[in-house]
């Protein structure tokens, strides 16, 4: 899983400084306005609200932006909009299984990007159930090195449910099942350790091994889906060696 994870890390930190900026604010502004629809207004009783507010301050989303979003979701201030999650299905280059998660208002469009972006990039859609078995729920929390080390991570997560932590190179991965997220996240904030992200994510059984040429056509897939402002996430069971991660940077 370290090749996926450790290229989009990488692709995050570049999307706050490019382009895509405005893009990624207002997907993680959504995030917030469901989170708080589905469990209410207070972070401490709704802890997927407190890792979307988390993820938006992270991230340099504006706080009056990050308040609104909450009252909007609560239904303490007009303009909020009733999304729905939808998953699509589908294979890329090579083979790749790909996961789409929407979250939307409307379901034709959201439908609509995703063929369109899979069909112009070398991928097809499948039916439901045919590439999710793939893959499987789970915790995942993104910590900066820093000074940190390796054990370091697992002794302050050792008790919390912890399954594995992967060096990514920057950041460390910490891998639990998805009801041990928020376990994980507070041991993490109790030993003192500062994490960037809490989620619960789609993370592969099997992995897909991509050469240069394949990396490109998978990056480049996955660019086109998550163009569209329906597309929340987007999960993909490819591994990049670092010689091929450096090939395609260069």
């Amino acid at each position: 899983m370290s090749g996926h994870s450790k290229w989009a890390t990488t692709k995050h930190k570049k999307a706050v400084i490019d382009a895509k900026r405005g893009k990624l604010f207002a997907k993680l502004i959504k995030n917030v306005e469901v989170a708080a629809r589905t469990g209410g207004a207070d972070p401490d009783g709704n802890p997927t609200l407190y890792d979307a507010i988390q993820k938006a301050k992270k991230n340099s989303v504006p706080n009056k932006n990050i308040d609104s979003a909450v009252k909007r979701g609560a239904g303490l201030e007009a303009g909020g909009t009733d999304y729905e999650t939808i998953m699509y299905e589908g294979y890329g280059p090579n083979g790749v299984a790909v996961l789409i998660e929407c979250l939307t208002d409307n379901r034709n469009r959201a439908a609509s990007d995703v063929r369109v972006a899979m069909t112009r990039n070398g991928g097809s859609m499948a039916d439901p159930g045919s590439v999710s078995y793939l893959f499987n729920r789970k915790g995942v929390v993104i910590v900066p090195k820093g000074e940190l080390a390796e054990d370091d991570v697992l002794g302050a997560v050792l008790d919390a449910g912890v399954e594995d932590v992967n060096d990514l190179g920057e950041n460390f991965e910490v891998i639990s099942e998805a009801t041990d997220l928020v376990a994980v996240r507070t041991a993490l904030v109790d030993a003192g350790i500062d994490y960037e992200s809490a989620d619960n994510n789609f993370l592969p059984s099997v992995q897909v091994e991509l050469d240069e040429d394949g990396a490109r056509k998978i990056f480049k897939l996955i660019d086109a889906l998550e163009d569209s402002d329906d597309v929340q996430n987007v999960f993909a069971n490819f591994d990049v060696s670092d010689e091929v991660m450096a090939q395609v940077d260069a």
